[in-house]
């Protein structure tokens, strides 16, 4: 199922990198939308919903960044593609953020919330699944299709 016809839009996928199950299935499917409609994944390449997603992705035939912590790229799980080793620990949230068109979040805890945090604050579209907390301009859905898609209308409004 394509839900939209450009290609290459890194649309990022912030969550906790501990999940439930329920949390890491939607995660995959959000993976599976994004490479289905032709975007690009971009996370923080760790555990959880991270992984989920990219699973998700790579098994869609998708592309997968993540952005990791540490100075080591085989750090990242093994659905990445592309690791990108920072070396900056927590403060790596303000890349993922920078580098994604539209966020996707799903649960998460204070790194996913300062990741929403620097998003808003930059006028890019979050929107969330499952989330921990509501935030003030966070759209709230129910799907991984909606998710995705709101994210791809997001760049469409740049």
């Amino acid at each position: 199922m394509e839900l939209h016809q450009k290609k290459n839009i890194l649309i990022g996928v912030i969550g906790g990198s501990v999940c439930t199950n329920e949390e890491y299935q939607l995660a995959e499917e959000v993976g599976k939308t994004i490479a289905h409609s032709g975007g690009v994944l971009v996370c923080g390449g760790m555990s959880g919903v991270m992984e989920a997603a990219c699973k998700g992705a790579v098994q869609a035939g998708g592309l997968t960044v993540g952005i990791l912590p540490g100075d080591n790229t085989g750090d990242a799980n093994p659905y990445v593609k592309v690791p990108v080793a920072t070396g900056m620990g927590i403060g790596r949230n303000i890349i993922i953020v920078r580098t994604a068109a539209a966020l996707i979040s799903i649960d998460g805890k204070f790194g996913t919330l300062s990741e929403i945090s620097y998003a808003l604050q930059l006028n890019k579209r979050v929107i969330s699944l499952r989330p921990w907390m509501e935030v003030p301009g966070m759209m709230i859905v129910k799907t991984p299709e909606e998710a995705v898609r709101l994210a791809f209308e997001a760049v469409d409004d740049i």
